[in-house]
């Protein structure tokens, strides 16, 4: 239950960023403003809460995954979706998010070995029809036009590899990251990301126009750097610590539920039936995929099935076996 609210509180998190960073960006902060902003903001928020935090010492060694797992669950993950957003349109990009937990699904039977069954198949199938509904069923059903991006192959690419980078995070560094205290792998993987995402990010961050922000959209940002980035990400590892791969992953269909929500509260979108039945969808997903059973579950299935050999006893051993 700790890692199922960890990541469902995640996932929450994120959904509330979508419709608050439309706020600022573009109008006030450019993408890769932004971006700078969450890594930076993000660092600031964990070696702060690392002094209140016992000190965990990381081994050369391991300091060079917690580099890897940075290049993969943080630098590809973000920076690729922000540039595929600048030459996607967001539902295109949104669509293609959602099959990250496909990816994930079989990146963990290729790292974990974890077994790939029907009710997690169909839950992630569930769950992925869900999603696709809720962000783009609308233009199927005639509501409104849809958008195109400048470039939409180029920017599905992109968001289709930082969906990929974000499921291998998720798999391969699964162990080395539930080694740690979240705040430590945290610590050092924002430092990590920092270094080498910062230098590119300068300089449309020099160009930016403070005076013109608003209040309002400063506290957007904030939330956007310490609750989207820093709070959220300070909450997956402790999924990752509780959970199988797939089950993580597939509460990312939770996000458009939760950005669809916000709308419908702020009065920006209506209640249909579409958006009922995707709602139903993804939960019956997350549901089917939280039931499916893990590797270590499914042996002691097997186990508990083979009856045992019943062997005579051994005659040395038994000297009045014959008697």
């Amino acid at each position: 239950m700790k890692g199922h609210f960890s990541i469902l509180a995640a996932n929450i998190i994120f959904g509330l960023n979508i419709p608050i960073s439309k706020i600022t960006m573009p109008e006030y902060v450019p993408s890769f403003g932004l971006a700078f902003f969450r890594t930076t903001g993000a660092l600031l928020f964990f070696w702060v809460i690392s002094l209140f935090v016992k000190w965990e010492k990381v081994p050369l060694r391991d300091l060079g995954g917690l580099a890897l797992a940075s290049l993969f669950g943080i630098l590809m993950n973000q920076m690729l979706f922000v540039m595929g957003l600048e030459f996607a349109s967001p539902v295109e990009a949104a669509i293609v998010v959602t099959f990250t937990p496909i990816m994930t699904m079989l990146l963990s039977a290729f790292f974990l070995r974890e077994p790939v069954t029907w009710l997690k198949a169909v839950g992630v199938f569930l769950g992925l029809s869900g999603a696709v509904l809720m962000i783009a069923g609308k233009y199927w059903f005639g509501e409104e036009g849809g958008q195109t991006g400048k470039n939409s192959i180029l920017g599905i690419v992109l968001c289709l590899v930082s969906g990929f980078s974000y499921a291998i995070y998720l798999t391969a560094f699964r162990n080395l990251v539930a080694k740690y205290h979240p705040v430590t792998a945290m610590r050092w993987m924002f430092l990590f990301s920092a270094i080498l995402s910062v230098p590119f990010l300068l300089k449309p961050v020099m160009a930016i126009d403070y005076s013109r922000i608003p209040f309002s959209a400063y506290l957007c940002l904030a939330y956007t750097m310490f609750a989207a980035t820093g709070l959220a990400y300070l909450l997956i590892p402790i999924g990752q610590k509780n959970l199988r791969p797939t089950v993580l992953s597939v509460y990312n269909y939770v996000q458009p539920v939760t950005a669809s929500a916000v709308a419908l509260i702020l009065g920006q979108d209506t209640f249909t039936w579409i958006k009922a039945v995707a709602t139903l969808l993804v939960f019956a997903g997350v549901f089917c995929v939280t039931r499916s059973k893990s590797k270590a579950q499914l042996e002691v299935d097997l186990a508990s099935r083979v009856r045992p050999v019943r062997h005579w006893p051994s005659v040395k051993k038994n000297k009045d076996f014959f008697s």
